[in-house]
Order: structure tokens, then sequence, then C-alpha cells
């Protein structure tokens, strides 16, 4: 009794291997081969480079949203005072710091005074917002503490203001030089209220990595702050940091309590989270957008294993008569189709983790070639093309570029098994 022998043997491996290397006689059939193997490397490449891109850009725009603001702002609802005006300030801060200070997973509570002035100095003017903050608690700031790039002391903020790089460039300023804060709810006269006008030395100059921080943000002594807000004995409201931002929202009924009965509570999420929303929306849509790429590359599979089955009818003919099964026949050409979708794949994951790895110096050569101004930080908010490669996403791309490549493998496989042959031999 004749054995059977295991599917994939060594000589169905020799077999396919002869038909994938390249003849003169036979040049179709190894250009289509190539550029079967070429597409899918690209495909898988650019899968790759985007995935990567994407997840570096919302870390990136994560990071300094939780590095330079609040995850939560605990605020009063508005309350009318004796004079029929209506405010939000925070008369017991600190005891409210105190009670949301011990609420579990909160790691800092600072009081604030926020407004929003003229900054001026020499002709140049710029609108910015004035963060009140105490020393002490700035310096846990992370993008602001530990920046960048920072040019100053910070351990002189108690003798003046820190701003934003973008501030300073915008007003022409350097550490040492004094800038006027021009607010419009200034002193309260006989002839109505006068702008306040004061000079700050400029101690600290930060770049936090985002653009409308940059651009916007200074920061003053919260006792300097009070007193320039007329904000005497109050806070606007409180910063909270908490040890994980990404479950906030198990946090919230809690904060609401320490915060009181007039407590409000505004979270990272609510001020960016449709910004957030429409990246995972972008993400998906890029996915299937460059899925169906892969499947177009994958596809080439398909021509190029169809020419082969007709270039090989003879061969497939005499193969079947010595005894060669079907399923024999099957699968020396599933090994011709898989094996470039495979090599394809891996050349382009080799391809995409270069890319990441060398993000920088490749966008800096892009850069250079289109003259500049390939990246305006006005827009996107970040200063540079951010690149992070997941495991998982290394591993979408690569299940669906082998997956596509086998599928479409088996339907010229299955033609070539069925094959008759006697009619391959027919006319030889």
């Amino acid at each position: 009794m004749t054995g059977r022998t295991p599917p994939f043997a060594p000589f169905e491996w020799m077999i396919a291997w002869r038909y994938l290397r390249a003849r003169r006689a036979e040049g179709g059939v190894s250009v289509m081969t190539l550029i079967s193997l070429i597409g899918i490397t690209l495909a898988v490449f650019a899968l790759i480079a985007t995935l990567a891109v994407r997840s570096g850009f919302r870390a990136e725009f994560v990071d300094t949203i939780l590095g330079a603001n609040a995850h939560v702002t605990v605020f009063n609802a508005a309350r009318l005072t004796e004079t029929g005006q209506l405010t939000r300030v925070i008369e017991d801060y600190d005891d409210m710091a105190a009670r949301l200070a011990a609420v579990p997973g909160v790691t800092r509570v600072a009081p604030l005074i926020k407004g929003q002035v003229m900054a001026s100095r020499e002709g140049r003017t710029a609108g910015v917002e004035v963060f009140g903050i105490s020393h002490e608690n700035l310096l846990t700031i992370p993008r602001i503490a530990n920046p960048e790039a920072a040019r100053g002391d910070i351990m002189r903020f108690d003798e003046g203001i820190a701003i934003g790089s973008g501030v300073a460039r915008e007003l022409n300023v350097a550490v040492g030089d004094r800038i006027r804060l021009i607010s419009p709810e200034g002193v309260q006269t006989a002839f109505g209220t006068s702008p306040r006008i004061n000079a700050y030395e400029v101690v600290y100059i930060f770049t936090a990595g985002r653009y409308d921080i940059d651009r916007t943000r200074v920061y003053m002594p919260f006792a300097e702050a009070q007193l320039y807000f007329n904000r005497d004995g109050v806070a606007d409201e409180m910063e909270v940091m908490v040890a994980n931002p990404e479950r906030l929202d198990q946090l919230t009924t809690a904060l609401l309590r320490a915060g009181g009965e007039r407590a409000m509570i505004w979270t990272w999420r609510d001020a960016s989270g449709s910004f957030l929303r429409a990246l995972e929306i972008e993400d998906n849509v890029m996915f299937i957008i460059l899925s169906i790429l892969v499947l177009i590359a994958a596809m080439n599979i398909i021509s190029g294993l169809i020419m082969l089955v007709k270039n090989k009818g003879r061969d497939i003919g005499i193969l079947r008569t010595m005894g060669l099964t079907e399923g024999a026949v099957m699968r020396v050409f599933f090994i011709c189709g898989a094996s470039t979708g495979l090599v394809g794949t891996a050349l382009g994951v080799v391809l995409g983790v270069l890319f990441v790895a060398y993000i920088d110096p490749i966008f800096a050569f892009v850069n250079f070639v289109m003259g500049g101004g390939v990246w305006d930080p006005s827009i996107r908010g970040i200063y540079a093309l951010p690149a992070e490669l997941h495991l998982y996403d290394v591993m979408r791309a690569v299940a669906l570029s082998l997956g596509l490549s086998f599928v479409v493998t088996i339907f010229p496989a299955r033609r070539a098994a069925r094959m008759n042959p006697v009619e391959a031999l027919r006319y030889e």
C-alpha cells in the first residue's frame, strides 16, 4: 500500500521555488511576481507608517493637554451678590482644596486666578491668558517645570512672571525684560472703571510643546494675580490633577461631592473630547482606506498566479500523470502566491519600522525639499510630526496583509489543481 505524503512536503516547496525563479522565456511571470511583491511591501509600509503617525499624534496631543492643563477644573455655579452681580468666585478655596485633595486618586489641587489681558512692549501687543498660581504648584506642572525648552530661572517665579515662547516671540521679549499687562477690568473710580496697567519682569520663558499654550499662556504669582484682578481673598477655580486621567469618570462624583453644593466640573475630555473623537474616526477611516490598498496589492498575486498556471499547464499535466494529487498541486501554487505575500509583508514591516525610527531626519529632508513650512504648528497644535509604533498596530497590518494574500491565492491555486491533465497535454 502506497503511503501518502504529508501536506506541504519538501518536494512541494521545491517545485514552488522552481516556479518562482525567473527565467528568460517566462519573464512575464517574474515581472508580475515582482510587481505583486512591491505592491504588498508598499501597502504594508503605508499602513504601518500611517498607524504609527496617528498613534504618535494622539499621544503627543494628549500629553501636551495633560502636561500643561488641569485634568479637572472645579468651579462654583454662578450666584447673585448683594449688588445684583453674578459671581463664580470661591471664597473658601483653602478648605475646598483640602477636601478635593482628600479624594482618592487626586495628586494635586491648586487654586487659580484666571483672566484675559493685553500684553504690550515697545509697540508690540498680544492677547494673553493669565494664570495666577503659587510657585510650589507651578513646579508640579510637567510641561512648564520640565518643558521642551526653557530660558530663565523658574525658581525666581515669585519675582516676576513666566510666559510662553510664542508670547515672547510675538513681543520680542527676552528674560529680564519687562512687559505691561493691561486689564480692562481695573480700578474703580468716580468716573467708572479705568484699565489696570502693571509692568512685570519676565523671569522664565517656556516651550510647553503645544502652540496655543506657548502662544497665549502667562503665569503670575497667585497673590499678585489676586491683587491685579481684584480677587482679594478668593480664587476663580481649582485646578485638579489625578493619577489616571484616562479613568477620570470614576472620580467625577467624588469630586463634585468634595467641591460642595455649588461645585461644577469641567474635565480635559470635555475640553478636547470632540477633537479626540475626530481623531478616532479618522484612524478608523484611514485603516479602511489603506486596507483597500493592501487588498488591491494582494489582487496582483492573482494575476501573477493565473499567468503562472497558464504557462505551467504542461508541467501540471505531467505532474498529475506522475501521481500528484489535486491537493498537492494546489499547495504548490498556494506556496507560490503565499510566499509573495509573506516576503512583501516582511519587507513592508521592516520599512515601516525604519520609517518610525528615522522619522525626524526623513521629515527634515522632506521639509528641506519642499522649501520649509510643511508642518504648520498653528494649525496642528504641536511642533513636529510624531510617530509611535505599537505592537498591536503592527500585528493588525501583518494579519491583514497575510490574510488577504492567503485568501486571494486560493482561487488560482484551485484552478491549477482542477486542471485536466489530458487537456493540458493534448497539444504538447
